[in-house]
């Protein structure tokens, strides 16, 4: 009994241990099974492209062109100073009005200016009535100068020398006439020596009546300018005083005077940008170019190319030449000192294949190719030779090699 509940007992023991001995084979074999699977996975290349790496191949339209950046300015543009000095009594105009060619601006405090003008009067009157007199010596001294008495005179004392000779009369008649005939000399001399005192006198007299004149028409300019007028149709683009304000005259600091207004006809402005010396040859009089503005990013406006410097600027070993574009501003939306880019059209090609400069890729030799999904491939992509056509900076024309829709990969 006992012994057979041992074999019993030692014969289920070694069948146990058989059952757990393969259970760990086969737990082993598929342990190697799904490692061997996790390094092959581990070890087979990724052919997927990041699908932002990626770009179609699109149809539309494509332009070359130079790009001039700059800001938008007036064609015309005034600077309004005042010709007088003085304080600001009256403005009559502000930033954003209208404004036409005679149009009362402001005017000055006509006080002091007024003041001027009757000193500078009164200077005249006298400077004249100084001269009038001087001219009246000036007669009076030529007449004496002439001396009309000495004729007669000299022919008195020459008679009564006579008359002594023959005995007729005594010498002191003689002495008397020549006396007389000596004085009358004398009074001619001076009155000659008078008359070129009086002609000094009166060219003094004249300097000081043409200075005093002058006085007067320069206070009197100054009064005139005193009242502020537009010198064309335009827009006030700014004031740049208010009443009370000291202002200073263009005539005695020139460019340092007190600036009152900034006046613009804006009914055309105008582009001012820069144009690289490598681009330059392409610009022509008359071009058409789109004008940008930062303002209306997504509207844009036509002009033309009317201006384009003969003398270019070098800065940092780069040459630059300004080139104006022009455009027509009726509606006056365009304002000045807006940030503006002109793009001056030198190809333009409409409905063609373009893909974006970037998902290009040059060789030594300039020629050109792009890389196109392929899962084939070990690396996922394909080189593609391809043929370009014009090119904005931003996108490229295709002319062969490609399709539209196809996918290009990004450099």
């Amino acid at each position: 009994m006992s012994s057979n509940s041992n074999g019993i007992v030692n014969g289920n023991g070694r069948n146990g241990k058989k059952r757990s001995r393969r259970k760990l084979w086969i737990g082993l074999a598929v342990g190697l099974l799904a490692g061997g699977y996790g390094v092959t996975a581990a070890l087979r290349p990724n052919r997927e492209i990041d699908p932002s790496k990626l770009a179609a191949v699109e149809r539309g339209d494509l332009a070359r062109v130079v790009v001039a950046t700059g800001k938008i300015q007036p064609l015309a543009k005034v600077e309004i100073k005042s010709k007088a000095s003085g304080i600001v009594k009256k403005l009559y105009v502000d930033y954003g009005d209208r404004v036409k060619a005679g149009q009362l601006l402001a005017e000055l405090d006509k006080v002091q200016l007024q003041a001027n003008v009757r000193e500078a009067q009164a200077n005249l009157q006298v400077a004249q009535a100084a001269r009038d007199s001087a001219l009246a010596a000036l007669e009076r001294n030529k007449v004496d100068a002439e001396g009309p008495d000495v004729p007669f005179l000299k022919s008195n004392m020459e008679r009564a020398e006579k008359m002594f000779k023959d005995g007729i009369i005594s010498k002191s008649f003689v002495e008397d006439a020549e006396k007389n005939y000596q004085m009358g000399l004398n009074r001619q001399m001076s009155a000659q020596r008078s008359l070129a005192v009086a002609r000094a006198e009166i060219a003094r007299a004249e300097a000081q009546v043409a200075q005093s004149r002058a006085a007067l028409e320069r206070v009197t300019e100054d009064l005139r300018n005193s009242t502020i007028v537009s010198p064309i149709d335009g827009l006030v683009l700014s004031r740049d005083v208010q009443v009370g304000d000291a202002v200073s005259s263009i005539l005695v600091l020139g460019s340092q005077a007190t600036l009152l207004f900034n006046l613009g006809d804006i009914r055309e402005v105008y582009v001012q940008g820069k144009v690289d010396e490598a681009d330059i040859g392409k610009v022509y009089l008359n071009q058409p170019a789109r004008i940008v503005i930062e303002s209306f990013k997504d509207k844009k406006l036509t002009g033309k190319v009317t201006k384009i410097s003969p003398l270019g600027k070098e800065k940092d070993n780069v040459t630059t030449f300004e080139v104006r574009v022009s455009i027509s501003n009726p509606g006056g939306e365009l304002k000045a000192n807006m940030s503006a880019n002109a793009e001056i059209l030198l190809e333009e090609k409409k409905n063609v294949l373009m893909i974006p400069e970037a998902a290009l890729i040059y060789d030594k030799e300039r020629k050109a190719s792009v890389e196109t999904p392929d899962g084939k491939e070990k690396n996922g992509k394909k080189k593609v030779d391809v043929k370009l056509g014009i090119s904005n900076g931003v996108k490229t024309e295709i002319v062969a090699g490609l399709n539209e829709k196809q996918q290009v990969v990004l450099q």
